[in-house]
């Protein structure tokens, strides 16, 4: 594996997978009880690395709960039902007869929500015997690397995220749009949730203090602008914020996890395996409202 070791830590191992972002963690066992101290190593770890990976654990959905609940209240997805007997865990099944793929844009989790996600939590159940990667992008890279008048007039714009309908969606409904990818799962009635919300497009983490840029497909126009007036500004920032020099990619294996922050990144699931199929677990963080 390469990559160096954080020398600052004393109960896990750091091995960083790009120069942007991204590193492996060892010497934890996810499916044992985690003490305080190691916990507060592996929270550094992810404000270093945005996303961290965990290799070769054996979790039940009851210690992978476990896990994700010492991160904070776990966020139930507003349009798709969990597992009959773990609500709170999304199974996200592609078989080999599915065209599409679920994640399969450059996105960050539940930016339709008016407290989006904080983190999310993958677990590898089933890989395919190649393909089915992932990708992660910095946004602290991408927001500090714009020119200083192009921060200064992004500052104090906002972006609208819609969670159902919406010309990114094809016009149908969220539900629809899941339920199309997730041919396995239930697609759950939203009832009175909200599922558009306006969030800052320059935001700051409430752990580390920097600025970040936040986007994603979710995103649909600016507010107080049209659809195509936010056109060209948003794929000048999508592009942006996706270039290759701030990104990382993750290979799967069976037993792998991986835990990323949503506030201050994006992910791509890349849908390269047609004969193949991947089965993940998936948990969701509830984080705050985006200041």
């Amino acid at each position: 594996m390469d990559g160096s070791r954080n020398a600052r830590f004393q109960h896990i191992e750091a091995h960083r997978i790009a120069g942007a972002l991204g590193a492996e963690i060892a010497g934890v066992d996810l499916a044992r009880d985690i003490d305080d101290e190691v916990l507060q190593e592996i929270r550094a770890a992810l404000h270093e690395n945005l996303v961290i990976f965990f290799r070769d654990q054996e979790l039940t959905p009851d210690r992978q709960l476990a896990f994700a609940r010492r991160w904070g209240e776990i966020h139930l997805h507003p349009f798709i039902e969990g597992l009959p007997e773990h609500p709170e865990i999304i199974e996200i099944r592609k078989a080999e007869t599915d065209k599409r793929n679920f994640g399969g844009t450059w996105h960050s989790d539940q930016m339709f929500a008016p407290q989006p996600a904080m983190g999310t939590m993958l677990y590898a159940r089933q890989v395919p015997e190649a393909g089915g990667d992932t990708m992660f992008s910095n946004q602290y890279l991408a927001y500090e690397t714009l020119s200083d008048g192009m921060r200064r007039m992004l500052e104090p714009l906002k972006t609208v995220s819609v969670g159902e309908g919406g010309k990114k969606y094809g016009g149908k409904s969220r539900r629809e749009f899941y339920a199309d990818r997730l041919t396995t799962v239930k697609v759950r009635d939203t009832g009175d949730l909200q599922t558009t919300s306006a969030h800052p497009l320059v935001r700051t983490h409430p752990e580390t203090g920097r600025k970040s840029l936040y986007l994603g497909s979710h995103v649909q126009y600016f507010e107080g602008m049209t659809e195509e007036e936010s056109q060209p500004l948003l794929d000048f920032l999508t592009r942006h914020s996706t270039r290759p020099e701030f990104t990382c990619r993750f290979a799967w294996r069976t037993g792998s996890l991986a835990f990323w922050d949503n506030r201050c990144t994006q992910h791509f699931a890349i849908n390269d395996y047609p004969a193949g199929t991947r089965l993940m677990h998936r948990i969701t963080i509830r984080g705050d409202t985006p200041v």
